[in-house]
């Protein structure tokens, strides 16, 4: 993991990032008296909510950005995106909790992204699927090999489809139903059969991809 010289610099900068994106909040937090994010919170578009979603863009544009200035090739761009993005989420958490004492509890709801509306979810959710990312990208930047098949794509991407359903559920049904404003639900419960069994199904096909099972010499 070491071998690679910009590794630390990046992950450093992964935790600056977190810094300021929790900094950010703090002062939102402030600003709007926020005090408990599913009580006060108000997700009403006003002047500042164009700002907000630009902010949110812009993080994941620098993320990219870094990762594409360091990696020598596309898998290794890809894991150093996967590895900042974890490692900025994780610390974005931790940061909050240094700096306000939030999250008390790692089921606490949390408004995770505004893009394209509103995401909702407790805490060790989005830290799980860092931690798996994390995961993902230092085997890519350690050139580790891996060989994706169509079905692995397939179950895959109905894994990831399934788990943003799970934190934009209410959302999603409100749009289809026409009934009510999205910008006004606030999460009673959370769907976690539709979180675990797609993230299980994700960890499985990242084993399979980097570490396939090897056939002996009979082929049994």
């Amino acid at each position: 993991m070491l071998k690679e010289k910009s590794l630390i610099p990046v992950v450093l900068f992964s935790i600056a990032m977190a810094y300021l994106e929790s900094a950010v909040v703090v002062y939102l937090r402030v600003v709007y008296g926020i005090e408990n994010v599913l009580q006060d919170i108000n997700l009403t578009p006003d002047r500042y909510t164009i700002i907000e979603i630009g902010r949110e863009a812009a993080t994941i544009v620098m993320l990219a950005m870094i990762a594409m200035l360091v990696g020598q090739n596309k898998p290794k761009k890809l894991g150093y995106f996967l590895l900042t993005f974890g490692i900025w989420d994780i610390f974005y958490y931790i940061w909050l909790y240094i700096f306000i004492d939030w999250p008390q509890s790692i089921f606490e709801w949390d408004i995770l992204f505004l893009i394209p509306l509103p995401w909702w979810g407790p805490v060790i959710a989005p830290v799980l699927i860092s931690v798996l990312l994390i995961s993902i990208g230092i085997l890519l930047i350690n050139d580790f090999k891996f060989k994706v098949k169509m079905m692995d794509w397939m179950l895959f991407v109905i894994s990831v489809i399934l788990i943003l359903y799970s934190f934009t559920e209410d959302s999603i049904r409100i749009i289809f139903s026409g009934e009510g404003n999205f910008y006004e639900i606030r999460p009673t419960s959370y769907s976690w059969i539709l979180f675990i069994f797609p993230f299980l199904l994700w960890v499985i096909i990242s084993i399979k991809v980097f570490f396939p099972l090897q056939k002996n010499i009979n082929g049994s």
